[in-house]
């Protein structure tokens, strides 16, 4: 009798482990768009630190990245079984969060051009404007991470809604780990790739040396790339999160109808119209993106003219 109940134990935890094993494959598949987003994202928060302060910081962010999955999977786990209608108007203001975030960091360099060159000067001068420079950069992926977090977890959690809680737990777990360590892994290569070409550079194989200087003149290139892209993702990722949740709780603006009429408008375009409908809700996600962003940083802006005190605030946080 015991034996025949050891081997029931066992089969149930096979079968357990089976079933979390095929729905963390299906989350990861509806997620894999939101980790692109989260790896260019990422790997443009920690650009512009010091060569030999780039694995650090990258370790600090994925520390914080942990911490935030530590956060944001039991808290979805309750807030699923207590109160589920309060999910999507908690992404609804990460969404518009992201939107803030993109594009101010789009027009502050216009309305403060000096700060560049203040910074560059602070490279050379001042060690303690290094550290709260770097400090910030941590601060500020971390918290992007956490948007981009909830998003991911959410979209995992409506994948396992009908399981148990204990599959739902393993699954969410094995996707926050699986993100953490392949975006993070993957940061801390693309920002290390220069070092690549400086160590290939410096071999006597011909090859070895060309590979190194294609690496050196590609890895600017490819940061330059991923900041553009990554301000982009916050865009299209936090439009996206207004466009979905917009036609949950507010149908009268008619966002899923607006976005049609988008898409066929795009397809009459001469030459592109076939390109262009396929990356119709995209384009959609990504100019309703923008607008928000624009009318946000405004609202702040309006806010910051009236008490100057906190506009600031909300920029910093």
């Amino acid at each position: 009798m015991a034996g025949s109940s050891l081997l029931t134990l066992i089969d149930d935890i096979a079968t357990l482990l089976d079933d979390v094993s095929v729905m963390t494959k299906v989350a990861a598949q509806k997620t894999a768009g939101v980790l692109g987003d989260d790896l260019a994202l990422n790997a443009e928060q920690v650009t512009g630190v010091r060569a030999e302060r780039e694995i650090p910081v990258v370790w600090a962010v994925a520390k914080g990245s942990l911490i935030n999955k530590f956060i944001l999977i039991p808290t979805a786990l309750l807030i699923s079984a207590f109160i589920p209608w309060a999910i999507t108007p908690l992404l609804m203001l990460g969404g518009a969060f992201l939107c803030f975030e993109g594009f101010e960091k789009i027009i502050h360099p216009l309305l403060h051009p000096h700060e560049q060159a203040e910074h560059v000067e602070a490279v050379h001068q001042s060690e303690i404007d290094l550290v709260k420079y770097e400090k910030d950069k941590i601060k500020g992926a971390i918290r992007t991470d956490f948007i981009l977090s909830a998003e991911i977890i959410t979209i995992t959690l409506g994948t396992v809604e009908t399981a148990t809680l204990l599959q739902q737990a393993s699954v969410l777990v094995g996707i926050g780990l699986i993100m953490t360590v392949g975006v993070y892994g993957l940061v801390g290569g693309i920002v290390k790739l220069d070092d690549l070409g400086f160590y290939l550079v410096k071999k006597k194989s011909t090859l070895a040396v060309r590979c190194g200087e294609l690496i050196l003149k590609a890895a600017p290139l490819l940061m330059k790339t991923l900041s553009i892209v990554g301000t982009a993702a916050m865009f299209l990722v936090g439009g996206g999160i207004l466009a979905h949740g917009g036609d949950q709780l507010l149908p009268a603006l008619h966002l899923h109808h607006l976005m049609e009429t988008f898409t066929h408008t795009l397809e009459k375009t001469p030459g592109l119209g076939g390109l262009l409908g396929m990356l119709g809700e995209t384009l959609f996600n990504g100019v309703l993106g923008l607008i928000a962003g624009a009318l946000i940083v405004g609202i702040v802006s309006g806010i910051g003219k009236i008490m100057p005190g906190k506009s600031e605030g909300i920029a910093n946080h």
